[in-house]
C-alpha cells in the first residue's frame, strides 16, 4: 500500500532533468531520502566539508559593523564584495530589484535631515518585504545595518550605507 503511494505520488511529479518520465534506478544503491530522490537541500551530515561551510556561511554570514564601515572605506568595500557574492550563490534576485531598493535608499538619504531617519526606518520596512517576498536572504545582512544606522541616526552611517548599496549594485553588474 505505501509502495503504491510512492508510485503514484512520483507519476504525478514532473520529470526531473536528466531521467526519462521521472522514473528509474537510483544510482549507487541509495534508498528512500537519499541520492537523487531527496527533494530538499538540507545539509547532509557526514557530507562535503565545502557544502557545510557554504551552508553555515549562508545561515550565518558576519555582520556588518557600521563603525567599520564609516572609517575604513577597504572594509566597506569588502563588504559589498561579500554580499554580492552571497547573492549569485543563493539569491535569484534580479538587478532591476536591486536597482529599486538602490533608488530608494538615495531618495531617503537625500531627505531633509529632521525626515531622514524617519525615511530610512521605513526603507527599513520597504527591504524587509523586498526579502521576504523574492528570497534575498543575502540582503539579510543588510538590512541588519540598516537597522543600527536608523538608531544611531548619524549622517555619516547614512552616507556610508548610500555608498555601500551603491557598491553593491555596481558590483552586481
Amino acid at each position: 500500500m505505501a509502495e503504491e503511494q510512492v508510485v503514484k505520488n512520483r507519476e504525478s511529479r514532473p520529470p526531473r532533468e536528466g531521467r526519462e518520465g521521472g522514473r528509474g534506478p537510483r544510482e549507487g544503491g541509495g534508498g528512500p531520502g537519499r541520492g537523487e530522490g531527496r527533494r530538499d537541500d538540507r545539509p547532509r551530515s557526514g557530507g562535503d566539508d565545502r557544502r557545510g561551510d557554504r551552508d553555515r556561511d549562508r545561515f550565518g554570514p558576519p555582520e556588518i559593523e557600521l563603525e567599520k564601515l564609516i572609517s575604513d572605506s577597504l572594509y566597506l568595500d569588502n563588504q559589498a564584495h561579500g554580499v554580492v557574492s552571497r547573492m549569485r550563490d543563493m539569491d535569484s534576485g534580479t538587478k532591476s530589484q536591486l536597482r529599486r531598493l538602490y533608488n530608494a535608499v538615495r531618495r531617503a538619504y537625500r531627505a531633509a535631515e529632521n525626515e531622514r531617519q524617519h525615511e530610512f526606518v521605513m526603507l527599513r520596512a520597504r527591504l524587509a518585504y523586498t526579502i521576504a517576498r523574492h528570497g534575498l536572504r543575502s540582503l539579510d545582512q543588510i538590512e541588519k545595518l540598516l537597522l543600527q544606522v536608523t538608531r544611531k541616526n548619524d549622517p555619516r552611517g547614512y552616507e556610508r550605507f548610500k555608498d555601500l548599496f551603491e557598491a553593491i549594485v555596481a558590483y552586481n553588474e
